[in-house]
């Protein structure tokens, strides 16, 4: 099967197909003159815009400043599988075990995100390719029933549209010969176009009066008591606020990575598939789909019918943004044979992109806030699934708390307490390469690999359902 994926990956791109687009905006000018504002977001992906937008529709008066150390979308908002989902967290299971007594309110809070992003893209008017087809969760094999039929009684009940597939239903869905079974949540999700919405986004900023500079990065921080004073690599910017909306790359002071590590998400595209080639996976709905494999895989079709395959994640010492190794064909052979495995009716199929994005993992795998200078600054981030829509959730709440908003909310769990710290380098990177081996080989042989993955989720990290000792009984989600 390698040499099939060899020869599927041999004129591939490695770089992220929704930005190898011509209808990217043009850069705004990075920032070279020393200015003040009411508020100063560092980060242009979609937590830094849904801040910029929310803060300036609730207040126009305030002064907002949004800087960017690459361009808009460059990061993590421009890479992504790009499923949508109503959850804020990284799912309802894992919202159940982390928060179990919030859970009630974040799956309000959740409808209420998902209306107003709707609302955003409506009134606005951003053309961003979204497909509000559901998502779909299938089992691989008998033993992912399990999951899917816990998974589905949680959707169940908080009044999820749902519905449980048997293995017959499933084919006709998504139509793999590893699929047993599954669950499609209808509602309040689908699948977009990231970079699309992020442009968006950005125009939307800019004609409500958002200042914007690209190009432009943070270097340093000077707390002044009633104001802070940072210095750019053009420029000091006098605040009295400041947004961290920085994610994996977790820039804006130093303690932010004792509580985030960046891991690499690699993706793969395939050329757009001919209505024959399409015909024999079925997929008339289009849903976004994860499978319940310990490495787990995700899947979704673009506006050209591409298909989208990725979840093989990887780990670089100290949090490398930018690892030479995955411009190379070598850590996408696996996934490209992941893909083969999964739909062998597609062996005529070649990719066209390759490339990795940064997840910001935490040891809750869900969005939390940390505050540094009195309150004056606020760091957003741990997004490491999900966070499309959730990013606008963690935005508004982490608007919330810098302006000392009286919301009941924020004296819940989720807003009110941190991730657990996580060990430095090197033993993150040691505890982080054996933990990527063992999800990779967990379901083929089992053995110390389960019970490295058990000892991983008691140490605070929810990477696994832990059902047993057996291969095949491990689920990441």
């Amino acid at each position: 099967m390698t040499e099939r994926a060899i020869q599927a990956l041999s004129e591939v791109k490695f770089l992220p197909y929704w930005l190898d687009s011509d209808q990217a905006p043009s850069a705004e000018a990075a920032l070279t003159d020393s200015i003040e504002t009411d508020l100063l977001i560092v980060g242009g992906g979609f937590t830094g815009l849904w801040a910029a937008i929310i803060a300036k529709e609730k207040n126009p008066q305030t002064q907002i400043v949004l800087i960017e150390k690459n361009t808009i979308a460059f990061g993590a908002s421009g890479r992504p599988g790009a499923i949508l989902s109503a959850s804020v967290m990284h799912g309802l299971h894992i919202a159940s075990e982390i928060f179990p007594n919030d859970l009630d309110t974040l799956e309000r809070l959740g409808r209420e995100n998902i209306m107003a992003f709707k609302e955003t893209i409506e009134r606005y008017n951003i053309d961003c390719e979204v497909e509000w087809t559901g998502e779909l969760t299938v089992a691989v094999g008998d033993e992912g029933m399990p999951m899917v039929k816990d998974e589905y009684k949680l959707h169940q009940q908080y009044g999820h549209e749902a519905v449980l597939l048997d293995e017959q239903s499933v084919q006709t869905e998504l139509n793999s010969p590893l699929f047993k079974g599954g669950f499609w949540s209808k509602k309040n999700s689908g699948v977009i176009n990231p970079a699309k919405l992020a442009w968006g986004l950005k125009r939307v900023a800019l004609s409500l009066g958002v200042r914007i500079y690209e190009n432009t990065s943070l270097q340093q921080t000077k707390d002044e008591h009633t104001h802070l004073i940072v210095t750019t690599d053009g420029a000091k910017i006098r605040t009295t606020r400041m947004l961290l909306c920085t994610n994996a790359f977790a820039a804006g002071h130093k303690k932010i990575k004792q509580r985030v590590a960046m891991i690499r998400d690699r993706i793969l595209m395939t050329e757009p598939l001919t209505h024959e080639q399409l015909n024999r996976i079925g997929w008339k709905n289009r849903q976004g789909a994860y499978d319940t494999r310990t490495q787990l895989n995700y899947m979704r079709l673009t506006k050209d019918n591409r298909m989208l395959f990725g979840g093989r994640l990887g780990y670089f010492m100290a949090s490398n943004p930018n690892p030479q190794t995955d411009l190379t064909v070598k850590p996408y052979i696996r996934l490209a044979d992941a893909f083969f495995i999964t739909f062998p009716q597609l062996q005529d199929v070649r990719f066209t992109h390759a490339w990795s994005g940064p997840i910001g993992l935490t040891t809750r795998m869900a969005v939390h806030f940390q505050s540094y200078y009195a309150g004056k600054a606020i760091y957003v981030g741990g997004y490491s699934g999900f966070g499309v829509t959730a990013s606008r959730f963690g935005a508004e709440f982490g608007l919330a708390k810098l302006f000392n908003e009286n919301r009941e909310e924020l004296n819940l769990e989720f807003a009110s307490t941190l991730p657990n710290w996580i060990p430095p380098e090197p033993f993150r990177y040691i505890g982080s390469k054996i933990t990527m081996y063992a999800l990779d080989t967990a379901d083929e042989k089992g053995g110390w690999r389960i019970a490295w993955l058990k000892l991983v989720d008691k140490m605070g990290f929810p990477l696994s359902w832990t059902t047993g000792d057996e291969p095949n009984e491990t689920n990441e989600r």
